[in-house]
Order: structure tokens, then sequence, then C-alpha cells
């Protein structure tokens, strides 16, 4: 029965490794028997490593293939953190940074940052209490961003992501580094809710599933396009609109389910983690590779909007289309508009009051 079990779960492994699907994430599970050849060095910064999203990040990323260098930075407690990955025998080289007299040490020569630093919500915290935290810190990485590694891609995870993305946006245009094709807000996490509560619902193998997420990063911003779901399933407008609901409500259901001890952080951890080697895959060259992200945006009258992006060697491609809506996402589009353009208004406001 164990010779059965480990062959069921090689033919598994293979065939996800041959499948081209750009958000497959087999190479996280993989033991580091593979060739670093083929790969360009890259290195990989993550700000607020010692975190509770940063060290399951950092977990995740010391196992992907296409990181050479692996920079982990917080305010104390990173050199631990960074020896404990380095012991893992996977291609990146590790090095731990701890304070900010270290940070730019971190930052220089990074291809990609990502950017987990910050409080997480606690029961109670609204978007609004984060915001007033997390906004100083995410300003001041990004000056830092700005001076030591003006050419990588940010992949901001830091919420609130719709006020904190313009943050970094700002801080940029100011340092004269600005370039919308390098900075994303991380929504993966939405897509990977939607995806999961889609096919528990559709009964298809969630593997197999895609649900475009679009909008922003909180509360009814959150907009999955289960019209656009693929495979496609049958549900009922009741069934669609709880979905809906639940995808929106996914940090809090996490937040009250730990009941004050912690937040989405393993969750988040591996939608960043697939995030960041999407953005890998892209500089590498690998074609066709399209995520959902909070990114500059002509998509609607907002200055910031997510949806499907492709990504390339030098960020953003090409930001894609809403594509068709259903009447009920045409309502929640619409819905969504007045606060999403508030919390980036919040963030805007924030990054040039000083």
């Amino acid at each position: 029965m164990k010779t059965a079990m480990l062959r069921s779960v090689g033919a598994a492994l293979r065939r996800s490794a041959a499948s081209s699907t750009p958000s497959t994430p087999s190479h996280l599970l993989r033991r580091s028997c593979y060739s670093t050849g083929a790969h360009p060095e890259r290195k990989v910064t993550i700000l607020g490593a010692a975190g509770g999203i940063g060290q399951p990040l950092s977990l995740l990323m010391k196992l992907n293939p296409l990181v050479s260098s692996l920079s982990l930075y917080d305010i104390a407690n990173t050199p631990g953190v960074a020896a404990d990955v380095s012991h893992i025998n996977s291609r990146a080289q590790v090095a731990g940074f701890a304070g900010e007299e270290h940070l730019g040490k971190a930052l220089e020569g990074s291809d990609v940052v990502v950017i987990p630093a910050g409080v997480p919500r606690k029961p109670g915290m609204t978007r609004d209490d984060l915001f007033n935290i997390n906004a100083g810190i995410v300003k001041s990485l990004c000056i830092a961003i700005s001076k030591y590694c003006p050419n990588a891609l940010v992949n901001m995870i830091s919420n609130p992501v719709n006020s904190t993305v313009p943050i970094a946006a700002e801080v940029f245009k100011k340092a004269g580094t600005y370039d919308e094709k390098k900075l994303f807000g991380v929504t993966t996490l939405d897509v990977v809710r939607a995806k999961t509560f889609y096919a528990g619902k559709a009964n298809v193998p969630v593997a197999e599933v895609n649900v475009p997420v679009v909008g922003g990063h909180a509360g009814i911003t959150i907009l999955p396009l289960f019209s656009q779901a693929t495979p496609k399933a049958n549900l009922s407008d009741e069934v669609i609109t709880a979905l809906t609901k639940r995808t929106q409500d996914g940090g809090t259901e996490v937040v009250e389910a730990k009941a004050g001890k912690g937040s989405a952080t393993l969750s988040m951890a591996y939608a960043g983690a697939i995030f960041a080697d999407a953005c890998l895959k892209g500089l590498n060259g690998v074609p066709d590779i399209v995520e959902c992200s909070f990114v500059q945006s002509s998509v609607t009258e907002l200055p910031f909007f997510a949806s499907k992006v492709r990504l390339g060697k030098n960020g953003v491609e090409e930001v894609l289309g809403l594509g068709p809506l259903s009447d009920y996402e045409k309502e929640g589009l619409e819905s969504l508009k007045p606060e999403l353009k508030s919390s980036i208004e919040k963030g805007i406001k924030f990054a040039n009051q000083s």
C-alpha cells in the first residue's frame, strides 16, 4: 500500500510539473533536486521577514529554484529566521539583516522586493486602524527602495493595499523613480480563496479552477468574477452571492477563527509566494504569465485597480480588461468604486503630507 501511495504522489507531482498554467505552485513543494544552470541570478528581498507572513514567505521563497539570493530584513529577529531557512538544501543563498541601518544593504541589487511589513489585523480592527500604523512603515521602506534598488519590482502585501500601493507610487514619484509597470498590490489571496470556495461548491478539482478577481483588496472592493470562472458550473444566484461575500470576508473569517491569535498569515504567505514566482517568471522571459494584481490602471476611471495583468521582463506588459460581466458583477463594480476611490485618495494624501 505504501509503495502504491508513493507512486500516486510521484505521478501527481509529475503531472503538476508538466502543467503550463502560470500560477501552478508545484515548484514550491519539490525538493531541491533541480538543476540551477538554466535560471538567471535573481535576488528577492523580503521586508518584514520575521513577522507572521514574513517567516512562512521566507521559507517558500527559499524553496523557489528561480531565487539565487534571498535577502531577509526586519527591525529585529531576522538573523534567526535567516539562519533557520539557510539550512534548507535549495539554491538560494540567504542573508539576514536587522535594524534600519542595514536596510540599504538588504535592498541593494534586488530584482523583486516583497513587503509584508507592518501589523496584522486583529479582531475588531478596521482597515483604518491598520492604515494608521502601516502607512508610515510602508512610506519609509519605499523611500529606501527608491534609493537602493529603484528598478526592482515591488510586491506590496502590507495592508490596506488599496492605500499602501498609492503611498508607494507617490513616494517613488517624489524620488523620480516611479515606474507604473513595477509596482504591484498583491491580491493573489483573493484569487486563491475564490478558487477554493468555487471548487467546493462546483464540485470540481480545485487545481483546474481559475477565477479572476478584480477591484481592490478589502471588503466590498474585492469582486470575484464567478461568471468567468472555469471550469463552468451552473451555480444559483444565491450560491454566487454567498461565494462572493465569503471571498470578500475571507480575512475576517480567519481572524475570528484564530480568536485574537493571528490573521491570515499562512495563506497570505502562500499567495505572496505565488505572485512573486509569477514576477520572476516574467522577468526571466517566460511567456503568457497572467495574474490578477492591483496596479496603476485605465480599466476604470480609478487610477489604481485590480485586474488580470500580463507580466514580462519589465514588470507589467499589459493590463487586461474586465471582460463580460454579469448584471450582479456590474452592480458590484459600481458599488465598490466609491470606497476604493476613497482608499486611494487617503493613501495619496498621506504620502504628500510631508
